[in-house]
């Protein structure tokens, strides 16, 4: 993702949390999608030829059947078949503008097929025309035209439209295309939480037994349990403007223990021109992170995206680019030895491709090899997007895996999958299952760079709870960042949770309610000398009150089966 663009912010008066009403979860909007009636409801879109076919799957596609409950759609084992394409957009279509809702996130899903390809893949998309824009509903990339394919996304509008046609496109002209069980349905993004405060609990607690020996002349021992820091990541992106901004400062060390810089460490900032080394802002964020216990991630070494590259670069000869690469990796890596705990390698190897073709594909695992071997001790990543929300089938799960496993595979020393997070609503069982995926490789997944996006500052604190909290319940993820904060300085419009006077919007106070749920605190009395609790891993303050004495420790919780026994000795 390009980066941090600081400007001025309008005062807006916030509008109320929009009312949505008579909404039906799970209920499918899509018409005739059994195709009991035929084709009735639907439509060719262009001249192609729409025809009834059976034989499709019967169960519900696994992601949608986790997020519907009682209103799963049995399935009737029908599907549309489109013949005669000759546009990559021709396909089944139906208009749905009646049914759609704004500020409503609906899930999609179906099951996709194509016909017999001569070689290649193909690329399915369920897209929707509103009023003349192209919203993405999901895709999935299809290499086998013998099997079907399940595709899922989701989408949510922010004014009332005049026309929503959904429908289903991409493969290339001449191939066939087959469609069954297409579900829009409205999501309740809510009915997890209850589920994931007991993954929670699971994972990020343990059990705790504070152990008094108490003489008999002390009696009504009470006992005081403050959580002073929660020890899991949680970061955001700054950049060199905001530490000046003492606000800014306060509610950043306040509230993340983790830090990744917007622009200072990219190549583009530090050498803008051949030679022209610039470190200066770079040091005096790491100086700032340092000075207040605040960890760093280094973002990034390379970015494999051609368009960002700095043009000096991209004019270098092959010679030339391959010494500029060492250059970078033994200039970087060696003045910031062991201060950068991760490093996003070569950002974005899903959606780009400089260096390796122009170096050959064997350079993106020997980057890694070098950073390796000039800081052994920073953990290497992958970094990418829309790996997590099925609307890329560049970035899907599986194609990452592979990507992952290929460099593996080349010797890269990869010590964590970066998954940026820049998505649009968000729903629970679309990013689980990807994290589910992504959890067989054994690597600690942490989502890098998460930010969202809402005229409807509600809204936006939806988005970020769904998110905050499926991402904390997976065992599988082991920090979080967000891409900033602050009004200023964002990259996305209406995306902030802490406007330019420093207040906080209703997605600012969702993140710190968040927080503070995830601290333990707890008060009470010893019984028989001990004193259980189960507490969030992390720092702790205790407190001891026996008759007129106090007695205070700290001590902290890590991550264990057995209980952890804490004595104290009055």
């Amino acid at each position: 993702m390009n980066t941090l663009t600081v400007k001025r912010a309008a005062k807006v008066l916030q509008s109320p949390p929009p009312t949505i009403e008579d909404v039906e979860y799970g209920v499918n909007i899509v018409t005739n999608a059994n195709l009991y009636n035929d084709t009735n409801g639907w439509f060719p879109l262009g001249n192609c030829t729409l025809t009834v076919g059976t034989g499709s799957p019967l169960i519900t596609p696994p992601v949608a059947r986790d997020s519907q409950g009682a209103c799963l759609l049995h399935l009737s084992g029908r599907y549309i078949l489109t013949t005669n394409r000759t546009e990559t957009w021709m396909g089944p279509a139906q208009i749905i503008t009646e049914k759609v809702k704004p500020y409503l996130t609906y899930q999609v899903s179906a099951w996709v097929r194509i016909g017999k390809v001569a070689n290649g893949s193909q690329v399915v998309n369920v897209a929707l025309d509103v009023d003349g824009q192209w919203v993405n509903g999901g895709q999935v990339e299809i290499n086998n035209g013998n099997r079907w394919h399940e595709i899922f996304g989701s989408f949510r509008i922010e004014k009332e439209p005049a026309k929503v046609r959904v429908y289903v496109q991409g493969p290339a002209p001449g191939v066939d295309l087959m469609v069954a069980a297409l579900q829009v349905f409205p999501v309740d993004r809510k009915a997890r939480f209850d589920h994931l405060r007991r993954e929670t609990d699971k994972i990020r607690k343990r059990d705790v037994i504070l152990r008094i020996s108490v003489p008999d002349s002390l009696v009504g021992t009470a006992v005081r349990v403050r959580q002073t820091q929660n020890s899991f990541p949680f970061g955001s992106c700054i950049s060199r403007g905001n530490i000046d901004n003492e606000d800014f400062r306060d509610f950043f060390v306040r509230y993340f223990n983790w830090a990744v810089f917007g622009n200072e460490l990219k190549w583009y900032s530090t050498e803008p021109q051949p030679g022209n080394l610039n470190y200066k802002d770079a040091d005096e964020l790491l100086d700032f992170c340092m000075r207040n216990n605040v960890r760093a991630r280094g973002h990034c070494i390379f970015w494999e995206v051609e368009d960002v590259v700095q043009p000096w670069v991209r004019g270098l000869k092959e010679n030339e680019l391959s010494n500029a690469v060492q250059t970078r990796l033994t200039c970087l890596l060696t003045r910031y030895k062991g201060k950068f705990k991760h490093y996003d390698v070569n950002n974005e190897m899903m959606h780009g491709s400089f260096y390796q073709d122009r170096l050959g594909k064997q350079v993106l695992t020997d980057m890694f090899k070098t950073a390796h071997q000039i800081d052994p001790f920073a953990l290497l990543f992958v970094n990418d997007y829309h790996v997590e929300d099925g609307r890329d089938a560049r970035s899907s799960p599986e194609k990452y895996i592979d990507h992952i496993l290929d460099l593996q595979e080349g010797g890269a020393p990869i010590g964590g999958i970066g998954i940026q997070g820049h998505i649009e609503a968000p729903v629970g069982t679309i990013i689980r299952s990807a994290l589910d995926k992504l959890g067989t490789l054994g690597l600690p997944v942490w989502f890098t760079e998460i930010d969202f996006s809402s005229t409807s500052e509600y809204v936006r604190a939806d988005d970020l709870e769904v998110m905050l909290r499926e991402c904390y319940a997976h065992p599988s993820v082991e920090g979080i960042m967000l891409w900033g904060f602050w009004e200023l300085s964002m990259s996305r419009e209406n995306a902030h949770l802490v406007n330019a006077e420093g207040d906080l919007n209703e997605a600012g106070k969702r993140y710190v309610a968040l927080r503070e749920e995830w601290m333990s605190h707890f008060d009470g009395d010893f019984n028989g000398g001990e004193f259980s609790f189960r507490g969030f891993h992390g720092s702790y303050d205790v407190e001891v009150i026996a008759g007129s004495k106090r007695f205070s420790k700290t001590f902290v919780v890590e991550k264990g089966e057995d209980p952890l026994v804490i004595s104290f000795d009055l």
